[in-house]
């Protein structure tokens, strides 16, 4: 007998969910590094898409957008930073996190985002078109090819010089 899986439900994260957001982000990264990240970036007022995925009633994932202050040449960019994403441990390799990204990425152009920057793993991300190549001339805190970017709006990301400025919120110095 096949073992069917629960139906998933991708969905915007309500003011209810936020507790469970900040668990499943401490329990999947071990740690409380990204849910403070999470809760730096709401109270900043910075986050732009926030999804949640649910399995029967509970948070099995999480994916955050925020925007991400982004120039190139002399031009600014309404980029957004694809972090964290988090997925239960005993939901992982199921689908979930491609299911959220994919969400995100089709509501986001609505939002005003043109681009979408991600620091994240090379094998993953560039199922859903991301590239290191096309963040290759930004500069800000990393670079190689887990730093990775994805234009919503063709052209978004063109030009010689740009520069992505990570918020206070993400804990580094940029």
């Amino acid at each position: 007998m096949v073992e069917r899986t629960p139906a998933i439900r991708i969905r915007r994260e309500a003011a209810s969910d936020i507790a469970a957001i900040n668990a499943l982000n401490r329990l999947a990264f071990g740690g409380p590094g990204e849910w403070q990240i999470v809760a730096r970036l709401r109270q900043a007022k910075l986050i732009a898409l926030s999804l949640v995925a649910e399995e029967k009633g509970r948070i099995v994932g999480h994916i955050l957008f925020s925007w991400l202050p982004t120039r190139i040449d002399s031009r600014e960019v309404a980029a957004v930073a694809l972090a964290p994403m988090a997925v239960h441990p005993d939901r992982q390799r199921r689908g979930i996190g491609s299911q959220l990204v994919r969400e995100g990425l089709k509501q986001l152009p609505a939002l005003g985002a043109t681009a979408v920057i991600v620091l994240g793993h090379p094998h993953f991300y560039p199922r859903f078109g991301f590239s290191a190549e096309m963040a290759r001339h930004l500069a800000g805190p990393f670079s190689g090819e887990a730093f990775m970017a994805l234009e919503l709006e063709p052209g978004a990301l063109q030009g010689e010089n740009g520069k992505v400025t990570y918020p206070a919120a993400f804990g580094l110095n940029s």
